[in-house]
């Protein structure tokens, strides 16, 4: 039987039913690297300050990095009546250099502790989610560029609205995910506080050096309350809060691939290697990936439900409730990292059909605005060219013509001074080009947009 450091005062062993329902080790070992840098760095800080002999520090840091080199090798086996991953490396330790390990445990808590470890972990992954979100726009500004020249038809309501460019519809995904990015580097600026030297949640009565421990670590400031340090969690939170946008924002994109990769759309085929088929239908080819994403936005927007949860109402400062924050913030990063790599090779492995697309824009009256702006430019009040416009399409109904089939003489009877300049209005090409004010869907802005789009990625 594995004695457990905080046993003393006991009189019974704690169940086995108990020990399996408060483990945490089957999850938080992920927070392992994260939690012996956090204890050298600790460990140096004792000898530093003389509140533990210099040697002593040495041979703990000389330790801690032994272990490290075993964990990358995969000699260590955790043991769940350690409970956590902390006691799991304090007994690794003093397995390794004896009892001069327990003095490592001096002057912090495991409620610092596992403060400190989420934190580095998030120091770390933080970064790492943005590089894959810059990644999924590189592979959206390649495809708009490619496609630079493929016209499409709009929608709002989920109808056919106004013609528009490919790369204009790609290039509204890039800021969304350009405002990810962002969103995340903010997150970073709260994640990045030392909470290690809080304690248990009143702070040490040891001389300890927290800026010192700080700096060992890359931390660009310590915490300025020991009760708020060990019991905030307002930064996964707000992480999570990024990756469930985040998430909003690929479950969309990847509603957009479904549909156009339909048949009734064809505007897109997405490659084999990132298709799969149907076990009694051969003639299917699923977009499957894309459906994953769409569900899979469930499990990041429950894992932040779940955070939230946790917070409410929690008296301070520090309660176990708080070892629940864990598995939803891992399954929430892993999902939003896998989906993010997904998206952008379906993306870059996709073809696009301009075909296709540009046929859809007929008959489909997305040229009508056009024309009731040129009235307006003729002098004619929007409403009443709202209405004369309304009527030709009504016109055009019945007999099953577009506005693309409509002759001068067809204009002519819902406005007698037509000439062939209005009838020029209802070209697709010259609708969507002629958009051309700031963030319009005109070829050249979307040109504009790629440059600008390409500079923000060299710039990070």
């Amino acid at each position: 039987m594995t004695k457990k450091p905080w046993s003393g005062r006991f009189t019974k062993e704690t169940d086995k039913l108990v020990e399996q329902f408060t483990e945490s080790v089957s999850f938080d070992l992920r927070l392992f690297e994260d939690d012996v840098r956090g204890s050298i760095a600790h460990a140096k800080m004792l000898g530093k300050q003389g509140i533990i002999p210099r040697q002593d520090a040495e041979a703990i840091v000389a330790g801690l990095g032994r272990l490290i080199e075993e964990y990358e090798r995969g000699e260590l086996a955790f043991d769940i009546s350690l409970e956590d991953v902390h006691m799991n490396v304090e007994k690794f330790l003093r397995d390794r250099i004896g009892s001069v390990a327990g003095k490592l445990h001096t002057a912090r808590s495991r409620n610092d502790q596992i403060a400190l470890d989420i934190r580095l972990f998030l120091k770390r992954e933080i970064p790492a989610a943005r590089e894959l979100i810059a990644d999924l726009q590189k592979a959206l500004i390649e495809v708009a560029e490619r496609n630079i020249d493929a016209l499409m038809p709009g929608f709002t309501h989920f109808q056919h609205a106004q013609p528009i460019y490919l790369g204009h519809h790609l290039m509204a995904y890039f800021w969304m995910f350009q405002r990810d990015r962002e969103r995340l580097s903010d997150c970073l600026k709260r994640v990045d506080v030392l909470p290690l030297g809080s304690a248990a949640f009143a702070g040490t009565t040891f001389p300890i050096d927290r800026e010192f421990v700080a700096k060992e670590l890359g931390f660009s400031k310590v915490s300025e309350n020991s009760m708020d340090s060990v019991s905030d969690r307002d930064f996964i939170v707000e992480f999570l809060a990024a990756a469930a946008l985040t998430m909003a924002h690929l479950s969309r994109l990847a509603q957009d691939i479904m549909l156009w990769s339909s048949h009734e759309y064809g505007f897109v085929e997405l490659d084999d290697s990132v298709t799969t088929g149907s076990s009694i239908m051969p003639q299917k080819k699923n977009p499957d990936c894309a459906e994953l994403i769409r569900g899979k936005t469930g499990r990041v927007y429950g894992s932040l439900m779940t955070l939230l949860t946790i917070l409410h109402a929690l008296p301070m400062s520090y309660n176990r409730d708080l070892q629940e924050d864990k598995e939803p913030l891992f399954d929430a990063l892993d999902t939003v990292k896998m989906s993010l790599q997904v998206m952008a090779l379906m993306l870059r492995t996709a073809k696009f059909n301009s075909e296709r697309m540009r046929e859809a824009i007929r008959g489909d009256f997305s040229t009508a605005t056009d024309l009731a702006d040129a009235l307006v430019r003729r002098g004619v009040p929007f409403r009443e060219a709202h209405a004369i416009v309304g009527a030709l399409v009504k016109n055009c109904i019945a007999p099953g013509k577009g506005l693309e089939d409509i002759t001068l003489s067809d204009l002519k009877e819902v406005y007698p001074d037509a000439d062939l300049e209005l009838l020029g209005c209802l070209d697709p090409e010259c609708s969507a080009n002629a958009r051309k004010a700031a963030g319009g869907t005109a070829k050249e802005n979307v040109a504009r947009q790629i440059k600008q789009a390409k500079q923000l990625m060299v710039d990070g």
